[in-house]
């Protein structure tokens, strides 16, 4: 099983060198709207908060996957140079159908150099 690593609030992070790593491999989950029992909800995924992740040959966020709890929702891969080999802040929305009374979503980001990154699960009431 691969390590994954998890957020640490960069605020408690002392060194500028370790809060750009943390922050840029750990994937931000957003949700637009509210969630209602069997209506489509929006929800985002964005890498990194305040500073952003590379797009080279070797080192690139290849995939980001949603999940609730330890169901997976949905997931999406990338190639490298999909962003342009620029650095930027790799993004996804992802469209899911709350069917229960709560979501507890966390996703999972995989960086080609830096291995298996998840975000702080975020939790959802769900209205019927």
């Amino acid at each position: 099983m691969p390590k994954i690593n998890k957020y640490v609030d960069i605020d408690t992070v002392e060194r500028e060198a370790k809060k750009d790593f943390i922050d840029r491999h750990s994937p931000f989950i957003t949700v637009e709207g509210s969630a209602k029992k069997g209506k489509i909800l929006s929800v985002i995924v964005k890498m990194g908060n305040e500073y952003t992740h590379p797009d080279d040959f070797d080192h690139y966020i290849e995939s980001i996957s949603l999940f609730n709890g330890e169901t997976k929702l949905a997931g999406a891969s990338f190639i490298s140079g999909t962003l342009g080999n620029e650095k930027s802040n790799t993004q996804v929305t992802f469209n899911i159908r709350p069917m229960g009374k709560r979501l507890k979503l966390v996703a999972h980001a995989y960086c080609t150099k830096h291995g298996i990154w998840e975000s702080t699960p975020l939790e959802i009431a769900v209205a019927q």
